[in-house]
């Protein structure tokens, strides 16, 4: 029987089709299209493993010429500016063999870099940021609920307390914008990660495989980068430096967020060690990440754990 094999051109021709179709379905579709635009980049993924970055680099620029022409240029700009880039070097990570780690910051770092890039753009061109689009809209949310609860009767107090405690959040919100990109990026990466890894397995691509995680180990930089996230705390707070403490709120989330997750892996070897079962594994760690209190001890625990790795000196202490 004989065998056709698809030619290049033939298979960039139709993964560029679905990218196509992927962003007409997150434009069009209101409820499901956040998360189908996360599966944008899978196509480039396949093309740049089965045929090279040549390749996806025309199918990128094909889809966003396409795109333009059946949306709107200055969004498919952006569309192809904000997720290509983590397809694109994640699908060479893959070709090239780099460890399952390696191609994960890649990703990340790709991802991350892709939404600035886009926001950057929308900036440049509109001067509109979307993020503080979205804190307007929250501010008018929590507006139209207050007045709607002052109808309802409740004091002036409570109400200019609930209002300041609102304005100071949506404040540290606005802080916060440089960790939002950090986050949508990992959520980005670890979507393109996972699924097109699985896409690629189910070709017969041979995947660099992610370490399991009781491996997992997050280097001690995050716990230098929280102290030296505090001294800025300070100093800007107490001598009114705004950058230097907008810096260090960031610096000090991220770090926080750092040593959570090495908490909870932690915590999952400790689980896995005295074989706990699954549900009550997840409902300690939805628990956990819920309560604010439980959540810092937790982080503070992993921060700690980064240095002394306690991990280690419990298997020393089993094999003596």
């Amino acid at each position: 029987m004989n065998q056709h094999r698809m030619t290049p051109l033939t298979e960039s021709g139709l993964l560029t089709a679905l990218s196509v179709v992927l962003a007409l379905m997150a434009v069009y579709l209101p409820f499901i299209g956040f998360l189908l635009v996360l599966f944008w980049p899978l196509p480039l993924i396949v093309l740049v493993v089965r045929h090279g970055l040549r390749w996806g680099l025309m199918a990128a620029a094909a889809a966003g010429v396409l795109m333009g022409m059946l949306l709107e240029p200055f969004l498919s700009l952006r569309l192809v500016i904000a997720y290509a880039p983590a397809g694109l070097l994640l699908g060479w990570a893959f070709a090239k063999g780099l460890s399952g780690v390696k191609a994960f910051l890649l990703t990340i770092a790709a991802a991350i870099a892709g939404q600035a890039a886009s926001v950057g753009l929308l900036l440049l061109v509109t001067d509109v940021n979307p993020l503080t689009m979205q804190v307007e809209l929250l501010q008018s949310s929590f507006d139209t609920s207050l007045q709607l609860y002052e109808g309802m009767g409740m004091s002036e107090d409570t109400l200019a307390k609930t209002r300041a405690e609102i304005e100071q959040g949506l404040q540290m919100l606005t802080y916060l914008f440089p960790l939002v990109f950090i986050i949508i990026g990992l959520l980005y990466g670890g979507v393109a990660y996972v699924t097109g890894g699985k896409i690629l397995k189910r070709l017969g691509h041979n995947v660099p495989q992610f370490p399991p995680v009781h491996e997992w180990r997050l280097p001690q930089a995050f716990l230098y980068l929280f102290g030296f996230a505090l001294v800025g705390l300070y100093w800007g707070g107490t001598r009114q430096i705004m950058w230097l403490y907008q810096i260090s709120l960031n610096a000090n989330a991220l770090a926080i967020m750092a040593g959570l997750l090495q908490g909870l892996v932690l915590m999952h070897c400790l689980f896995r060690h005295f074989r706990v079962s699954l549900f009550l594994r997840i409902v300690f760690y939805v628990f956990i990440v819920m309560n604010p209190f439980l959540a810092q001890v937790v982080a503070m625990t992993g921060l700690i754990d980064m240095i002394f790795d306690y991990r280690q000196r419990f298997s020393a202490r089993n094999q003596k």
